[in-house]
């Protein structure tokens, strides 16, 4: 059943955004930002931004970043600053390599364009790695890419683990999003395994699908963690049932994004890896509650998600 396909760009991660300022319970959206966490300047990855790399403007570090919705980015109760995940990572990773933090906000869908034409330095708004995207642009890991199963509170789904906890369910997902083709490839595995397909449903926007959930016209809804995360604890009746790789069956990393061989990537990998040593890293992941997508260790052009026909 479609209720109007969402018209979003595959791979984009990026759905059903909040257009409203509104603190959940857990999250600062406040200008100020008392609690965000700073850095001191990492010499190493100073060191190793190109002698010749040219930033757009001379001691500052211009990074492109997509309001789409908390907590990893947004407009502040002011309706002016940027505020979330992404900004303030952005801000550690500024301040990592001596420099002041420019954010631009952009619409997801022009960040390319912006960041080939040379408007900013970087795009650090929710990326994912893919080979298609490697052929234009370089990339410095910070996020695994997940997606997380949401259902009611009061559901008898429990668990959604693999192909099989979702025969004969009705999911809410994205029209033209990564999670709808892994969904759609599961449906077809329970099929020819004798089991029920997977009915998806989609919906203008993010509104009417909580209310499909809630009504019982849906059984689960399926997108980005982050987005769900601020929207269980801003609305207090739903609960998390299972998480999806962005790369199932394969993991899946959301990068800091560079122009192709402007040298840039190395200095920004080494910055990161100097925050998940320090800790600061780690405690602006848990501050914006995202730290179940916490890396390791951050990868410059790792593996990608390959291209699909």
């Amino acid at each position: 059943m479609r209720a109007g396909a969402l018209l979003i760009a595959a791979l984009a991660w990026v759905a059903f955004p909040v257009l409203t300022a509104v603190a959940g319970d857990g999250f600062d959206l406040s200008p100020e930002q008392p609690g965000r966490i700073h850095t001191k300047k990492n010499e190493t990855a100073a060191t190793a931004i190109p002698a010749d790399f040219k930033f757009v403007a001379p001691g500052k570090f211009t990074v492109a970043v997509a309001p789409g919705g908390p907590p990893l980015a947004t407009y502040a109760t002011d309706a002016r600053t940027v505020v979330g995940a992404d900004p303030e990572y952005a801000s550690a990773i500024a301040e990592s390599l001596g420099l002041q933090l420019e954010l631009v906000p952009v619409a997801w869908i022009d960040w390319p364009l912006g960041l080939a034409s040379g408007k900013y330095d970087a795009v650090i708004s929710n990326v994912g790695v893919t080979e298609e995207r490697k052929e234009k642009f370089d990339f410095s890991t910070y996020r695994q890419g997940l997606h997380r199963f949401f259902v009611k509170s009061d559901s008898p789904v429990t668990s959604i683990k693999e192909p099989k906890d979702a025969a004969g369910l009705r999911i809410i997902v994205g029209a033209g999003t990564n999670q709808e083709r892994i969904l759609v490839k599961w449906s077809e595995e329970n099929v020819a395994a004798g089991l029920k397909p997977i009915e998806l449903q989609y919906y203008d926007d993010e509104a009417a699908s909580l209310l499909a959930l809630r009504s019982g016209r849906a059984d689960v809804i399926v997108q980005p963690h982050a987005q769900l995360v601020f929207i269980a604890a801003r609305d207090k009746n739903i609960k998390r049932v299972g998480t999806l790789s962005a790369g199932w069956p394969d993991r899946s990393d959301v990068a800091i994004t560079t122009r192709k061989g402007s040298g840039l990537a190395d200095a920004l990998t080494v910055a990161t890896n100097g925050l998940i040593e320090d800790g600061a890293y780690a405690r602006i992941l848990e501050r914006w509650q995202l730290d179940e997508e916490a890396l390791p260790r951050s990868e410059t052009n790792p593996p990608g998600l390959p291209k699909f026909n």
